[in-house]
């Protein structure tokens, strides 16, 4: 998911920068695990590492960590690319062209194994042992091999306004399907719209399926991995699975009629603003990345999580965790080892620790390190007490599968494809971009 913001490309060059030593895969690094260097004339020499990424909204808190580092390594630079719109090709053209980044970004998953051979082992590096056991697992490859580094720990949920939803008599968010029909019938009679949508996206849609792609293989008696290489390998289809075929689609549906206007044209910072400006009580496709930049518009809302409302079992209405984005280390770089030698300090130094909560204010992907002080990944903390998180399921398709799929669905929303039409577009899309084999 390379997510929200407008198109932003911009080229950071931080004069001063970062890490040490050239010379990259020579086989003479003297580098230890903190980041600094065991000597030798080489570690002093100017290095400069390019660092490409689809995280816009992260931009303050990777300057802030490139200028912390300079403290450790003053003869380094990192120049920070980074691109919204269009990434996937851009980065597709750039490790085509030869001219692979020394530090890119890619989706997790079934993606760790598309970009394998351009990527670093780091299984045996302090980072890798630094991560949860979830997120580790989100950055290993088939063959067991860590090959990638988490940007943050992440949360996908359904959203909302508490004083909206108090205000219309709702105690709780809904967990089954005729609970969720009951409040937007309570919600319209306060004059309150149901939902705010980004439906111009197409990351936001896998971000919503999943949670049905859950449930469905609960009910199937399998897993979502399983599942899911089972739309891949064409060995099911839609109609062997009525929550995909009927309760996703009806879902949808509702969110349309009774959302935001125009929801092929509200992207990402669309659907934040009618969130945080109280013209809707519900925010779908997204999750915890999304409260700062609802609350610098809106400081005193009080935002809720919660599953998305997937059946009639209202224990299937699951939030999800884990880590969909990974960082990938270029293996052929002439600076493979300082860029190992800077995650190694991001993720095992006492700044590091701190730098996901307070800075970059993400859930953190590593172990011992505080939760962000946002009410996102408080309430996810207060849920996982009693309830289980539901599979981070879009990791087991590629992005070239969830991109397709966002654009089917943005064709059934504007009425350019039937829902038989969609189905079968999507089946065929899982099977053609499904997965890297």
């Amino acid at each position: 998911m390379f997510k929200r913001i407008a198109t932003v490309s911009l080229s950071l060059a931080l004069v001063g920068g970062m890490l040490a030593g050239c010379g990259g895969n020579n086989g003479n690094d003297t580098s230890n695990n903190s980041g600094t260097t065991n000597g030798g004339a080489a570690s002093d020499k100017p290095v400069t590492i390019n660092m490409f990424t689809a995280s816009p909204e992260y931009t303050d808190a990777f300057n802030a960590y490139i200028a912390e580092y300079k403290k450790v390594k003053p003869n380094v630079t990192i120049n920070l690319e980074i691109m919204q719109a269009d990434y996937n090709t851009v980065l597709k053209s750039k490790i085509a062209s030869g001219s692979t980044p020394d530090v890119f970004q890619t989706t997790a998953g079934g993606d760790i194994d598309t970009f394998a051979e351009y990527s670093a082992d780091l299984t045996s590096e302090p980072l890798a042992a630094a991560m949860t056991d979830g997120v580790r697992t989100n950055m290993t490859s088939s063959d067991g091999k860590v090959l990638g580094l988490p940007i943050k720990g992440n949360l996908m949920t359904l959203i909302y306004n508490k004083k909206l939803l108090t205000d219309a008599g709702i105690a709780a968010p809904p967990k089954t399907l005729t609970e969720l029909n009951d409040d937007i019938a309570k919600l319209q009679a306060k004059g309150i719209t149901p939902f705010a949508n980004a439906y111009k996206e197409w990351w936001v849609w896998k971000h919503i399926f999943q949670h049905f792609v859950n449930a469905a293989a609960e009910d199937a008696g399998t897993t979502p991995k399983d599942l899911v290489q089972q739309f891949i390998d064409g060995k099911t289809t839609f109609n062997d699975h009525p929550i995909l075929k009927d309760n996703f689609f009806n879902f949808i549906d509702l969110t349309v009629k009774n959302g935001t206007d125009k929801p092929l044209e509200r992207d990402s910072n669309a659907e934040v603003s009618d969130f945080a400006q109280g013209k809707a009580a519900f925010m779908t496709g997204k999750g915890a990345w999304d409260e700062e930049a609802i609350k610098k518009i809106s400081p005193d809302i009080q935002i809720g999580i919660a599953g998305y409302p997937v059946s009639e079992k209202p224990e299937q209405a699951l939030i999800v965790t884990g880590a969909d984005q990974a960082l990938r280390i270029n293996k052929d770089s002439k600076v493979a080892r300082e860029a190992i030698d800077f995650f190694n300090w991001l993720y095992t130094s006492d700044y590091g620790k701190q730098w996901f909560s307070s800075v970059a204010k993400v859930i953190p992907p590593i172990k011992d390190a505080p939760l962000p002080d946002l009410d996102m990944p408080k309430e996810m903390e207060e849920i996982l007490k009693t309830e289980k998180s539901g599979d981070l399921s879009v990791n087991y398709s590629l992005d070239t599968f969830h991109q397709k799929f966002g654009e089917i669905m943005q064709a059934y929303i504007g009425k350019s494809k039937s829902k038989d039409q969609a189905i079968s577009e999507i089946q065929t899309a899982w099977q053609q971009f499904g997965s890297a084999e």
